[in-house]
Parts: C-alpha cells; sequence; structure tokens
C-alpha cells in the first residue's frame, strides 16, 4: 500500500469544525461525577450534532453505547455485527462474514453485495466518513462511545444518511500516562487480545497506542465426496493497530491519526439446501461445523485497509472556533467462496458423483476484490461560541474515491480454472456546502435549522475480459440536491424535554456493473426522504431512571433497491416509486438499587414499498414458494416490506455488583431479540428469516493494587446455541447463511495509571 505517500496528501488537506457551542465538557464532566456519587445514571455525552452535547438536550433519536455494555457484547472476538439488535431500530448483517457489514436503521438499508454498493446508513469513524462497505468492517477496540443517530443526517454530516448514522469515537491520547491490556481465550481455540498505553511525550504533546490481534482456528470439517478434509474453514487471523498523536496549545490543537488493519481467513459459510423446501427451517441432520463443497479448499478472504487523518482546530478568538478534517483511507480485499454451497459435476475413479446436498442446478464458485482504492476526504468548519441566544457553524466538505474492482468466476469441475474475470472502475467526487443554526427563544424553548447543499458525481466503467465477450460498459451519473432539517428542544422543566424534527436528505444516484454473468450495467436515480419525528427525553426517580421515546414516520421518493441474484450471480437495481415508513423507539435505563442497574430497549418499524408497476425477475427455481403475485416470470412487490427490515427489535440488560473481599463481583446479562425478516424483495416460504433471540451472559471479580486495575470474567454468547438461516442465496438452491453457534469464553484484563 502507499501509506508514506498518500499520508502526505491527506495531511496537506484540511477539514472541519467541532462547534463549541452547546454545553461545555467541563460542565457535563462535572455532572457526571456528581451523578457517581448520589448513585444516579450518568450524564451520556455525544457529539450527534458535531459539538460536545448532553444526549438528554439533543433533538434527534440518539442512542449511545459504551462502557460494561460495550464490553460484554463484543466478547468473544466478535466484529461489528455485535451491535446487532442491541440499539432501537439497528440491525447488521452481512454475506461476507467479518467484513463487508451491511447496515440498516428504521428498515433502511442495502443488500447490494458488489463492492462498489452504497448504503443509506453511514459510518464515521473519528470524524472521517467510511464509504466503502470493506472500510466499514474495521474492528472495534479501543472505542470510547458509539452513537446511532436515527432518521436523516443529511445536514450535517451529509453523505448518504437518509436512514441515520453509526458514529465510533475511539480513545483519544492526554497527557495523563494510562492504558489497559487484555486476553481472552475461548470456542474453538479463539483468542482475543488487544490493550492500549499512551501519555504525555511532552508537556503539549501526548500519544496512544492501540493494537489488536484475534486468532481462531479452522474448525468446519468438509464431507464432500473426494474432497473430505478435516478444519479447512471457519478459522480468522485478525490484527489492526491505531497510533495517535495530540498536539495541544492555548488556542491550537492537532491530532494525527494512523490506522491499519490485517484479515486473514475465511469467508462466510455457504451451505447447500440447509433451509428446507415448504418451510424456513433448518434441515434435521444440519451441523455448524461441516459443509459439504467441492471447492472448499480454495476459500479464502483477505482485506488490507489503512488510512490517516489529521484534525487541526483553532479557537482564532473567544468568539469563533476552525476545525479542520483531512482524511485518507485505503482497502484491498480478495474473497473466494464456494457459493452454491454444495457439490457435483465431477468424477472419482471415473464414476460421476451424485449432486449434493439436494438439488445443485449448477456451480458456483466466484470471488470479487479490490486491488485499488483511495478515498479523500476534507471537511473545513467555522463554529460560533457566542454566549448570547444565538449560534451557528458553517462548513465545506470534499470528497474522492477512485475504486478498481475485479470480479471472478471459476470453473470448479476442472480444479477451479479461471473461466470469467471483470474489471469495474468507478471514480465518485462529491462536494457540500452546509450550515446550522440554534437560536434559543426562551429559558425553555431552542430551535436548529439546518442547510445542506450536495453534488455528487460518478464515472463508471466495466469490461469482461475473460468469458463470453460484452461491449464494454461505460456509465455516468450525477445530481445535486438541498437536503435541510428544522428541530426544536422544549424543557419541559429541568428533568423533562420534549422535541421535534423534520428533516430532509438524499442518497446519490448508484451503479452496479456486476457483469460477469449477464451483460446488463443499471442504475438507480437519487432517493429522497422526508421524515416526521417528536419525542420525550426523561431523567426520572431522582435521576435513577431514564426514559426517551420517540415516534415517526417518514416518506422516501425513488427509493434505490437492489434486486440480488434471481436467475444468476448478479444484482440489478431499480427505483421504487414510494416508500413508507413508521414506529416507535423506546430507549431506557435503570438504577434500581445500589447492587442493580438495567436497560431495557424497544423499537418497532413497519416498512412498505408502494408501487404498483414494480416488478423484478422472478428466481428460476421452481420450487420455490414465493407468495407475491408472479405474472409472466415477474414478482410484484407492492406491500411488501424492505428486506433484513425487522418489525421489531428488543434489547434488555441487567447489571449485578456487590463489594466483596478486596475488590468487586459483578454479572451482566443481556437478552436481544429481533422479529422476522425477509431476505429478498420478495416474499417467499423459505426466506422469511425466523425471529432471533440471543442470551449473553458475563461475571467476574475485579480488583486494584496501587496503580493496577485487574479483572477476571468469564462470558458467553449465544447461550442457548440459537441457530437458524439469516441470509441465503436464491439463484441456484436453498443455499443459507447461518448465525454464530454459542460462544464460551475467559478473560483477563488490567487497567493501569
Amino acid at each position: 500500500m502507499k501509506a508514506i505517500k498518500k499520508t502526505a496528501i491527506a495531511t496537506i488537506i484540511n477539514a472541519a469544525l467541532l462547534s463549541a457551542a452547546g454545553t461545555s465538557v467541563s460542565t457535563l464532566a462535572a455532572e457526571e461525577e456528581t451523578a457517581k456519587k448520589n448513585n444516579q445514571l450518568e450524564v451520556i455525552q455525544v457529539t450527534a450534532r458535531k459539538r460536545v452535547e448532553n444526549a438528554q438536550e439533543v433533538p434527534v433519536a440518539v442512542s449511545a453505547l459504551q462502557g460494561d455494555n460495550l464490553d460484554a457484547y463484543s466478547s468473544a472476538g466478535m466484529d461489528v455485527r455485535f451491535m446487532s439488535a442491541k440499539i432501537p431500530s439497528l440491525s447488521i448483517e452481512s454475506s461476507f462474514g467479518r467484513s463487508f457489514p451491511r447496515f440498516y436503521v428504521r428498515g433502511l438499508g442495502n443488500t447490494d453485495f458488489d463492492l462498489n454498493a452504497s448504503q443509506p446508513v453511514s459510518l464515521v469513524v473519528d470524524e472521517v466518513v467510511q464509504e466503502n462497505a470493506i472500510l466499514k468492517g474495521f474492528p472495534v477496540f479501543d472505542v470510547e462511545r458509539v452513537e446511532v443517530l436515527r432518521g436523516p443526517q443529511g445536514t450535517l454530516f451529509g453523505r448518504n444518511t437518509p436512514a441515520g448514522l453509526v458514529k465510533f469515537d475511539t480513545a483519544k491520547p492526554s497527557q495523563e500516562f494510562e492504558g489497559y491490556g487484555a486476553v481472552s481465550y475461548g470456542s474453538r481455540g479463539a483468542v482475543d487480545t488487544e490493550g492500549a498505553v499512551g501519555g504525555a511525550l511532552t508537556d503539549r504533546l501526548s500519544a496512544r497506542v492501540s493494537l489488536l490481534w484475534q486468532d481462531k482456528d479452522d474448525y468446519i470439517d468438509n464431507q464432500a465426496p473426494g474432497f473430505e478434509a478435516k478444519d479447512e474453514q471457519g478459522g480468522y487471523t485478525e490484527k489492526a493497530a491505531r497510533i495517535q498523536f495530540l498536539y495541544e496549545d492555548d488556542d491550537f490543537t492537532a491530532l494525527l491519526n494512523y490506522h491499519t488493519r490485517d484479515l486473514d481467513g475465511s469467508p462466510i459459510a455457504f451451505r447447500a439446501n440447509v433451509i428446507e423446501a415448504g418451510s424456513n427451517d433448518l434441515v434435521d441432520n444440519y451441523e455448524h461445523d461441516v459443509v459439504y463443497q467441492d471447492a472448499a479448499s480454495r476459500s479464502t478472504q483477505q482485506v488490507e485497509s489503512e488510512g490517516a487523518s489529521l484534525k487541526l482546530e483553532w479557537d482564532i478568538s473567544d468568539e469563533y472556533t476552525i476545525t479542520s478534517i483531512s482524511g485518507w483511507e485505503s482497502a484491498e480485499i480478495y474473497s473466494r467462496a464456494d457459493i452454491d454451497g454444495g457439490y457435483g459435476g465431477y468424477s472419482i475413479d471415473g464414476e460421476s458423483v451424485a449432486m449434493g446436498p439436494g438439488t445443485i442446478p449448477f456451480s458456483n464458485e466466484s470471488a470479487d476484490g479490490i486491488p485499488e482504492h483511495d478515498q479523500l476526504t476534507q471537511e473545513l468548519r467555522l463554529a460560533s461560541n457566542f454566549s448570547g441566544d444565538f449560534n451557528y457553524q458553517v462548513g465545506l466538505f470534499y470528497f474522492d474515491e477512485e475504486l478498481t474492482i475485479e470480479n471472478f468466476s471459476y470453473d470448479t469441475s476442472n480444479n477451479g480454472v479461471l473461466n470469467g474475470f471483470v474489471r469495474q472502475q468507478q471514480d465518485t467526487t462529491a462536494w457540500a456546502v452546509f450550515g446550522s443554526a440554534d437560536y434559543t427563544f426562551t429559558d425553555e424553548l431552542k430551535v436548529t435549522v439546518g442547510l445542506r447543499y450536495s453534488d455528487d458525481d460518478k464515472d463508471f466503467s466495466a469490461n469482461r475480459l475473460i468469458g463470453s465477450p460484452i461491449p464494454p460498459v461505460d456509465l455516468n451519473v450525477s445530481d445535486d440536491h438541498v437536503s435541510w432539517d428544522l428541530s426544536a428542544n422544549y424543557k419541559l422543566n429541568d428533568d423533562v424535554n420534549l422535541y421535534g424534527r423534520i428533516a430532509n436528505s438524499f442518497r446519490a444516484p448508484s451503479i452496479q456493473g456486476r457483469v460477469l454473468f449477464g451483460s446488463e450495467a443499471t442504475t438507480a436515480e437519487s432517493e429522497t426522504i422526508t421524515s416526521y419525528e417528536t419525542g420525550i427525553k426523561s431523567d426520572v426517580l431522582d435521576g435513577q431512571g431514564r426514559v426517551n421515546a420517540t415516534v415517526f414516520y417518514f416518506t422516501m421518493d425513488d427509493q434505490q433497491l437492489t434486486a440480488v441474484g434471481g436467475g444468476a450471480n448478479f444484482n440489478r437495481l431499480v427505483n421504487a416509486d414510494k416508500t413508507t415508513g413508521y414506529g416507535f423507539e423506546l430507549d431506557t435505563e435503570w438504577v434500581l438499587s445500589d447492587e442493580f442497574n438495567a436497560t431495557f430497549n424497544l423499537s418497532y418499524n413497519k416498512t412498505e414499498i408502494k408501487d404498483n408497476n414494480l416488478s423484478i425477475a422472478a428466481p428460476s427455481r421452481s420450487t420455490l414458494n414465493i407468495t407475491d403475485p408472479v405474472v409472466d416470470g415477474k414478482v410484484f412487490l407492492d406491500g411488501n416490506s424492505l428486506p433484513h427490515a425487522p418489525e421489531w427489535i428488543s434489547n434488555f440488560t441487567l447489571r449485578y455488583n456487590k463489594e466483596l473481599e478486596d475488590g468487586n463481583f459483578f454479572a451482566l446479562g443481556d437478552i436481544s431479540y429481533r422479529s422476522e425478516i425477509n431476505m429478498f424483495l420478495y416474499d417467499s416460504v423459505e426466506f422469511e428469516g425466523k425471529a432471533l433471540t440471543e442470551v449473553g451472559l458475563r461475571a467476574g471479580y475485579e480488583w486494584a493494587e496501587g496503580d493496577y486495575e485487574y479483572q477476571v470474567s468469564a462470558f458467553v454468547r449465544n447461550l442457548f446455541d440459537e441457530q437458524q438461516a439469516i441470509g441465503a442465496v436464491d439463484f441456484n438452491n436453498n443455499t443459507g447463511i447461518v448465525n454464530e453457534e454459542r460462544y464460551i469464553g475467559a478473560e483477563f484484563k488490567v487497567n493501569f495509571f
């Protein structure tokens, strides 16, 4: 990778500003310390509007994940999908495994599996947008806080945020010497090690180094005739690092961040005919540690990524602050898998091998890769710090991405010889100018107005270099849009805030040019959304309870939808005339006693496609039980819910703490639930994913000795070993993707100061 060259470019570009308007960091810290002393809930600090604020006073539906819950959920070496169903209206899935996560908020997401797919949920890490889906899979470690902003975020965050935003803030350097180290061991020989250390280098310069190493042995046996092998899939080695330098002067700060990742492992396991025909049950003989694949030995997944950012912040007077954030990101991936998940079409000692398991209409072994990718971003903001009733921030944003994608197909019956190769090239440039203003009308009422103009342009080409020749594909799409929002926060009293918000945003046009097996490249026009929501944020029981509730309704025009699979291993883009959604979200925390704390979250999302003429090609297999109208080989979608959009998501946690000897015993349990999902745009019996409930437990003992704090714990994820299909391939057979099995582990951790 071109780390030195690109880091130099990234640090030359300038970017963005965190407005100092609103509650100060010191004020929030004081409130937090008071809460701890009085056994009250801590103040949750968020930067949902690019300034530090009390989450209870922000007129946005925002949830934060941090501390003990974040540690418990991410146990077992989990990738970013551990957050799925842990926050209201949030679900995450992947058909690649530990890379390429797909995020859904309030039912809005994108099932497209090609590597140039855009998503309506943006991921921002340390204030830099992670546009490509491979960037979104960076491991979660040494993270201070995760925020999920629900609803359109098109004014301040802009790019492709009509559904919402997931925001990660990593732990930053400080002048205090501190750090931690942790190691865990668990099921299937998995080892998870991470740590960080930071402190002062001079009286103005500090640094922090964070490291991650995860390793899991291959444990999935292959039992396809003639290809029998032990421990052939399922393992991975994940390495990641982050180093940050923070310079602090009286009126100026500079934060330099460099991060890198290296993953060497297996793709997700595709399992042929694992779903029982005529139902959505797994077949009776399903075994999680067994596959039946004739291309399993060639399955592999390698990911490398790196990036750098430079944040510069100047207080140019008591009333103004300028912030610049420059970012560079780069990713490479090669992922190869037996997509049909079965075997057949070959001979052993001159005798033909019957296909299996079940019917395999045709073999499909393919791979996708990104050999070259570069993303440059620049944001520059000016924010006021007035002491009066009015404050504002204005800014500029620039985005440039160069992306090369390679698609491969192989002849499984001929030892995996390459028989198809396509190269795609997509170059994207976008820029925006934006502003936001707050005005306090009375001690109780505060109103915020935001506006953003965005311009987006994509150039795309695709060439089939091996395989049946087709004409080269050359496409260009572009659009501009004015996003806006209007919100109001009314302080009913010191403990209760009411808010309302109307917001409009868009997702730029998309291109789908996966012509490995077909010849059609498709485009989708911009989708636009207008969302209405109102809610209450309240601290109750003298600060020992917190109840936040939101109701919302949205309409989306020309929603970009992806018809995945169907007749072959490719995708097609379509626009739905209109999609509607409505629901509610409940987010609560409770101090039950000196020893017990609890959280309970619940969300309901109802989505519906409204387009009488919208149809897609029906899957070619006659055995699939489709429940939608099918006319002349086309499935009509009007009235369907969106794919991977559960109506219900709920999460409950209970933590117990008890002083014991010279330390503290703790136990934490959590239950997450999501209701049924449709895996595709159409409804069918086989591809309706069942409701999924997963239970986790973590218990341990912690104690302090001098400048060290120690913790030993044991944990289990998916306690009752719930196993079911959470994804599928529809163009060949009832190939399914099954969720992770039960995981049991133990951890030792030390914090030092």
